[in-house]
């Protein structure tokens, strides 16, 4: 039986998941903004963001790289923080509300589809850990590209390879073997899907990008224990519960046990350190 992928079903699913993950991700901001902070600077600056500047952040979730990027523009720039959840959105803003900074302001939108933008009115676009879950990564690319004026850089934080990222990679591949769930279809959507040599390059390439480059930023995941880093990822990893959804209750419950077990190896008398590698992926309009 042929498997077909369903980027429409895939993209409700996933809407539905960042919905009722959304608090989680919100609670987890300051240990995110940790384990992240390192590869969103190197994005920031990578996307030559500044005082003054319009930024798009495209799948932006809670807003902790919206944050960071409102500071860099300051009073005189404007964040727009886009977003397929909106309980995701209502924690970016308030987040931005919270710090003060009002110059963010926060849009509902399938990150495929900006055609509403108005184009060339952003000097920067950026997006952290969020472009590699879009079903049509071109699409998205090239909806950035035309909302980008000339010269306007595009930044982007994924995941390189699963051999690099062991806290993630060895749990999707548990559950992946527990839920009897087939390979990754070709240009499937998913946590390492831009990783590849060469991957990422081309995708930028592809929707009219020059200039690119590709930054490797070791971003390790540091917990007090292995099992703080599963009640993290069990708590706000969409993907990992999109991946268990086949699974009964008690299926479930032994897969996260075995996560945990696995990923204990990387528990020392210091605590947990996760491995975990980013790529920060960058082209010019």
């Amino acid at each position: 039986m042929t498997v077909s992928f369903d980027p429409i079903g895939f993209k409700r699913t996933t809407r539905a998941q960042w919905e009722q993950a959304a608090e989680a991700w919100h609670r987890w901001g300051p240990a995110i903004e940790d384990w992240l902070g390192e590869a969103t600077a190197t994005m920031l600056r990578a996307a030559d963001v500044g005082e003054g500047d319009r930024v798009l952040d495209v799948a932006a979730g809670a807003g902790g790289q919206t944050l960071a990027a409102a500071r860099l523009v300051g009073p005189n720039g404007h964040v727009l923080a886009t977003d397929i959840s909106p309980a995701l959105l209502a924690y970016a803003a308030r987040v931005a509300a919270e710090a003060g900074v009002s110059t963010v302001e926060t849009l509902e939108a399938d990150g495929e589809d900006l055609s509403e933008l108005a184009a060339g009115t952003f000097d920067a676009a950026i997006s952290r850990v969020g472009l590699i879950y879009f079903p049509d990564q071109h699409a998205a690319l090239r909806g950035i590209h035309r909302a980008l004026r000339p010269g306007g850089r595009c930044s982007a934080v994924v995941y390189s390879t699963p051999d690099r990222n062991a806290f993630f990679s060895i749990p999707v591949g548990i559950i992946r073997r527990r839920a009897d769930l087939p390979p990754p279809l070709p240009g499937q959507p998913g946590p390492f899907s831009l990783g590849g040599p060469g991957v990422a390059e081309q995708v930028f390439a592809e929707a009219g990008f020059y200039d690119i480059t590709v930054t490797t930023v070791p971003s390790p995941v540091r917990m007090p224990t292995a099992a703080e880093c599963v009640r993290f990822e069990r708590e706000s990893f969409g993907a990992l519960h999109q991946m268990l959804s086949g699974l009964d209750e008690p299926g479930r419950a032994a897969a996260w046990q075995e996560i945990t077990e696995e990923l204990s190896r990387f528990e020392a008398p210091t605590g947990f350190t996760g491995p975990c590698e980013m790529l920060v992926v960058t082209g010019t309009r």
